[in-house]
C-alpha cells in the first residue's frame, strides 16, 4: 500500500505507477531531501511536536541512509514514486513507526519546493564557477592579443579596425552580466519554503526561522500558498542559462566563421575538431557546432516551462512536477558546454597575420579618414561623402585608401595633406581610440587589470 492509500480501496496498475513516478529523475536531489529532513526532524523535537529521541533517532538514521545512498547501498524504488517517498520509506524500513512521524507538519508540496531550491542554489554556484574559469581563459587571451588587430564587423561586414583582445574582452562583460543574473537568481531561490504544508501551513507550532537557519537560506516564504504554488525561481534559472547559452553560441558562431578556409583566423586544437567519413581534407569545428545546437536545447526547457504554468490555478497541481528534468537537463547542458568551449578556445592558435591583413582590406580604416578631414575643419556629413566617393574609386581600381598618392587623394578633396596617412594606418587606427570601451592597448591593458580584480574577490 502506498503511505497515501488509506482511502483507497486499490492499487495503481504497474503502467500507472511508472507514468505517475519521479523517481527515474529526481533522485538526483537525495541529499537536498535528506538534508531538508534532517533540519525538520530537529525542529520537531526541538518544538515539542515529537520526542527528543525520536528526533534524535530520526537524525542519526538519516544520516546513515545518507552515507549508504552515497555508498551505492540503496536502491530506490518506483513504487514509492518519488524521492520524498522512497526516503520516507526506507526510513520506515530501518526504525518502524518512529519513521512514520518524520512527515509531520508537512506535504511533499513544500518539501519538494525545498528541495529543488536546495539543487538549483548548488548547481548556481557551480555554474558560476565554470564561468569564472572561462573569464579568467578569455582574459589571458586579451593579455596575450594587446597588440593582435583584426577586422571589427557590422553586418558580417568589415567595419573597423580593433584588437582581438578588444573582441574576447567583448564576451567577458557578456559572461560578467551572466554572473550577476545567476546573483539574482539565487537572491530570489534563497527563500525556505517549508513550513507551508500542502497550501495553508499547519496547526503544529513549527519553527520555520530555526529550519531556515539550519538550510543556510536568506528568508522563509511569507505566504504559504506561494510557497507551493510557483516555480518562478526556476524559470529565472532557466532564462539566466538560455541567457548564458546565447552568448557561447554567439562564440561558437564566430569560432566556426573563424576556422574556415575564407577567413583562417583560428586553428582548433585538434582535441575539439573531428573529421569527415569522407572528405580527408576536413577538419570540423564540431565542439563548437554542438554547443550552438544545444542553445535551442536550453530555450526549449525555458518555453516549456512558462508554457506548463501558465494556466496553473493556485496552490500545487501535478503538472509542476515537469519542472525537475528541464532544469535539470538544462544545468546538466551548461555544466557540459562550459568546460567544453572553455578548453576549446584555450587550446585555439590565432592566425595573427591573417587577422591583420583582413583589417587593412575591406576599408575598415575609412571612418578615421573621415574623422582626419572632420580635424580639418570639413563637416562630418561631407566628409562622408567625400570618403565614400574615395572608397568607390579605390573599388574600380582594386586599391586600399593607404594606397593612394596624395594626388589621388586630393583629386576628391583639396584638403587632403601627407598627415592622412599616419591617420589611417591601422595602427594608429585602434591606438587612436583611447577611450573608455575602446581598442587602444592604453584603454584594453586598464580592462585586462580590472577584470583580473574581479576574479580575485
Amino acid at each position: 500500500m502506498k503511505l497515501w492509500g488509506g482511502r483507497f480501496t486499490k492499487s495503481t496498475d504497474s503502467f500507472t505507477d511508472h507514468f505517475h513516478s519521479s523517481i527515474s529523475f529526481d533522485q538526483r536531489m537525495y541529499k537536498e531531501d535528506i538534508t531538508g529532513s534532517i533540519a525538520h526532524a530537529a525542529m520537531l523535537g526541538k518544538q515539542g511536536v515529537i520526542s527528543k529521541e525520536d528526533s534524535e533517532l530520526l537524525q542519526k538514521t538519516l544520516k546513515e541512509l545518507l552515507q549508504d545512498i552515497e555508498d551505492g547501498k540503496v536502491e530506490f524504488d518506483e513504487k514509492a514514486e518519488d524521492i520524498h517517498m522512497n526516503v520516507e520509506t526506507l526510513l520506515i524500513e530501518r526504525i518502524g513507526d518512529v519513521g512514520k512521524r518524520l512527515h509531520t507538519g508537512r506535504s511533499r508540496n513544500d518539501q519538494v519546493a525545498l528541495d529543488i531550491r536546495m539543487y538549483n542554489k548548488e548547481q548556481i554556484i557551480d555554474i558560476k564557477k565554470l564561468l569564472l574559469e572561462l573569464i579568467e581563459a578569455l582574459n589571458n587571451i586579451a593579455e596575450a592579443n594587446i597588440n593582435t588587430i583584426m577586422p571589427g564587423y557590422t553586418h558580417l561586414q568589415r567595419a573597423q579596425p580593433v584588437t582581438l583582445a578588444h573582441h574576447v574582452l567583448a564576451y567577458c562583460e557578456m559572461f560578467k552580466r551572466d554572473i550577476d543574473r545567476l546573483d539574482d537568481t539565487y537572491r530570489r531561490t534563497n527563500v525556505m519554503p517549508l513550513g507551508s504544508g500542502a497550501l495553508a501551513g499547519t496547526t503544529y507550532p513549527l519553527d520555520r526561522q530555526a529550519v531556515c537557519d539550519a538550510l543556510g537560506f536568506e528568508s522563509i516564504t511569507k505566504d504559504s500558498m506561494d510557497g507551493v504554488s510557483d516555480r518562478d525561481f526556476c524559470i529565472d534559472l532557466l532564462s539566466s542559462l538560455s541567457v548564458i547559452m546565447m552568448h557561447l553560441s554567439r562564440f561558437c558562431e564566430e569560432i566556426i566563421l573563424w576556422s574556415s578556409h575564407e577567413f583562417k583566423f583560428v586553428e582548433l586544437d585538434d582535441a575539439y575538431s573531428t573529421g569527415s567519413s569522407i572528405m580527408p581534407q576536413k577538419k570540423n569545428p564540431d565542439m563548437a557546432e554542438l554547443i550552438r545546437g544545444k542553445t535551442g536545447r536550453v530555450y526549449g526547457h525555458l518555453m516549456g516551462m512558462l508554457t506548463m504554468m501558465k494556466g496553473l490555478p493556485l496552490a500545487y497541481n501535478k503538472d509542476m512536477q515537469e519542472d525537475k528534468e528541464a532544469v535539470f537537463d538544462a544545468i546538466d547542458t551548461v555544466k557540459m558546454c562550459l568546460p567544453v568551449f572553455t578548453n576549446m578556445i584555450k587550446t585555439a592558435v590565432f592566425n595573427k597575420n591573417n587577422m591583420y591583413n583582413a583589417a587593412k582590406g575591406g576599408f575598415t580604416n575609412a571612418t578615421d579618414a573621415a574623422d582626419w578631414l572632420v580635424k580639418n575643419g570639413v563637416p562630418f556629413r561631407d566628409a562622408h561623402a567625400i570618403l565614400g566617393q574615395l572608397v568607390l574609386y579605390c573599388i574600380n581600381n582594386n586599391k586600399a585608401l593607404e594606397d593612394l598618392s596624395l594626388d589621388e587623394f586630393r583629386a576628391i578633396s583639396p584638403v587632403f595633406d601627407e598627415t592622412v596617412y599616419d591617420a589611417i594606418s591601422v595602427e594608429k587606427c585602434v591606438e587612436a581610440r583611447n577611450i573608455p570601451g575602446g581598442p587602444s592597448p592604453e584603454y584594453i591593458k586598464k580592462l585586462i587589470e580590472l577584470n583580473k580584480e574581479y576574479l580575485s574577490k
